[in-house]
């Protein structure tokens, strides 16, 4: 499991500087106030490129810890390749994210992603962003999300 991308420009600021990457200690900050279970992650900054080191309890946190610290400002990739998945004793299997484009929604891109006629499955992806996502309708394009799999929703 290697780097995710993310969009630069968009996302949370935490920084003073738009655009430029937040400091590790603000990032651990974010990071934590979600209530993961991150406390034995480690976070780098690297430019504009996070690294997060360490252990989560299950594939959920270490997902939800990817994209919550991807969709900040500042944060063009994360990588991921030192975090590993205490339930699985190893690596964690590879994730999907979602991207989101101008004219989305939830029901739209869970009809892209489960297929036609599953719009009804949007509240699996909205439980599975919680709890950086607030509300259904509070996403916007360059977000990444998570697309969980509807065998373990």
């Amino acid at each position: 499991m290697g780097i995710f991308d993310f969009v630069k420009s968009v996302g949370k600021k935490l920084g003073v500087v738009d655009e430029e990457a937040p400091e590790a200690a603000e990032l651990k900050k974010e990071l934590d106030s979600h209530k993961l279970g991150t406390d034995k992650v480690d976070i780098v900054v690297e430019g504009d490129k996070v690294v997060l080191k360490g252990q989560v309890a299950d594939q959920s946190a270490f997902e939800k810890a990817v994209i919550a610290v991807g969709n900040t400002l500042g944060v063009s990739k994360v990588e991921a390749g030192e975090l590993t998945v205490a339930e699985s004793a190893g690596s964690a299997k590879e994730p999907v994210f979602y991207t989101v484009k101008k004219g989305d929604n939830l029901w739209k891109i869970a009809e892209a992603q489960y297929g036609k006629g599953k719009g009804t499955k949007h509240t699996v992806i909205f439980e599975a962003n919680k709890p950086m996502l607030t509300h259904p309708d509070k996403i916007y394009p360059g977000q990444v999300l998570r697309i969980p799999d509807l065998a373990e929703a």
